[in-house]
């Protein structure tokens, strides 16, 4: 039975840890900042262990990973965009790394500057925040998985915006050794409450890491929210290009041209030509169905033998895909409706392959 301890930690936060998985701060942030380069990072996750930040290590033997955990004053992303809870700073499986920095710069307050598989929580139409089209410039909203919120001015919702922190709520942290349970209960003035609760764990014999997710509406107030995974897959560290092909059960069509070299070919997203820093592949996509047998996505890089397929079992609401040079991110929506009282679930799986 592994041992447990209880650590407060700042921003009302408490964490369960098992004790031999927690690593102290050992170095600066500029560790994170090396690694947002062009060169292929180290094929494990030694780097991300001895980050300055709150965190878990988790294994099944096969898969190891490293979990950033939420923190209001320490933790690795405090922005206002992403879901503070299940951050995965790196993971590796057979010597090949899926997760990690692709960002050129870290703030801990940029919107971008985070690893995947993280997720927002949007409006119902997925252009705003939930409540932010009700507030008033000073006034609250709630976007779960952070908080309540404040509205600066009469704009519209930019996800990119920092907006401040008004009210992180209660989170409480539990970490075992293949597993981690994130849970925030928060309760505010605006009639909208919720505990959300976060089960990151690696399946016990395959290469399988599993992320369900409950959010029960303890508010007056229905949310009515469209959340999506922003994988940021980092497959080796090596770039997009020639070799990276992103696969669907159906035939996507893009909107728009996706844009320097990449085009759909059948179910494919193919690259002919390696992306150069500053540019970008992306659109929205269409061809799902209302069935979650199409919320089945891979991606593969053939240079280096890396490859994983991401799936829900839920419906796709809507399927945004992006990619620059150092990062692939096929972005599925989900869409939530939850009266008061009542409670969503909704499981995401990523399984990891390696030549």
């Amino acid at each position: 039975m592994s041992e447990f301890k209880a650590i407060p930690i700042r921003g009302s936060i408490l964490v369960f840890v098992a004790l031999a998985l927690f690593i102290p701060p050992a170095h600066t942030a500029r560790a994170a900042q090396s690694r947002g380069s062009d060169d292929a990072a180290p094929r494990n996750c030694a780097s991300a262990e001895q980050e300055p930040y709150p965190k878990a290590l988790i294994s099944n033997g096969l898969v190891d990973a490293v979990v950033y955990l939420p923190d209001a004053e320490k933790g690795y992303n405090r922005g206002s965009r992403f879901d503070w809870s299940g951050m995965v700073g790196c993971l590796a499986y057979k010597g090949h790394t899926y997760f990690g920095v692709w960002f050129p710069r870290y703030d801990p307050l940029l919107h971008d500057s985070i690893t995947g598989p993280v997720e927002e929580f949007r409006s119902s139409n997925g252009e705003s925040a939930p409540f932010y089209d009700e507030a008033k410039p000073g006034g609250l909203f709630v976007k779960p998985g952070i908080g309540v919120l404040r509205r600066i001015d009469d704009t519209p919702f930019k996800f990119s915006t920092h907006y401040p922190l008004v009210d992180g709520g209660h989170w409480t942290v539990q970490a075992r050794r293949s597993s981690v349970t994130f849970r925030q209960n928060l309760k505010s003035t605006l009639g909208v409450g919720y505990v959300y609760t976060k089960v990151l764990k690696l399946d016990k014999h395959a290469p399988l890491l599993i992320l369900q997710h409950e959010l029960k509406n303890t508010g007056s107030k229905t949310i009515d929210t469209e959340v999506y995974d922003h994988d940021f897959f980092v497959l080796d560290g090596a770039p997009t290009g020639p070799g990276v092909v992103v696969k669907f059960p159906f035939e996507p069509k893009a909107e728009r041209p996706l844009g320097n070299g990449a085009r759909i070919e059948g179910k494919d997203i193919v690259y002919s030509r390696e992306l150069r820093t500053g540019e970008s592949a992306s659109s929205f996509l269409t061809g799902y169905s209302n069935s979650p047998s199409d919320y089945k996505i891979v991606v593969v890089n053939h240079n280096t033998g890396a490859g994983v397929e991401q799936s829900g079992d839920q419906p796709i609401a809507q399927l945004n895909f992006w990619s620059i040079r150092t990062t692939v991110c096929p972005e599925a929506y989900v869409h939530l409706v939850i009266p008061p009282g009542q409670t969503a679930h909704w499981t995401i799986r990523y399984r990891f392959y390696a030549k």
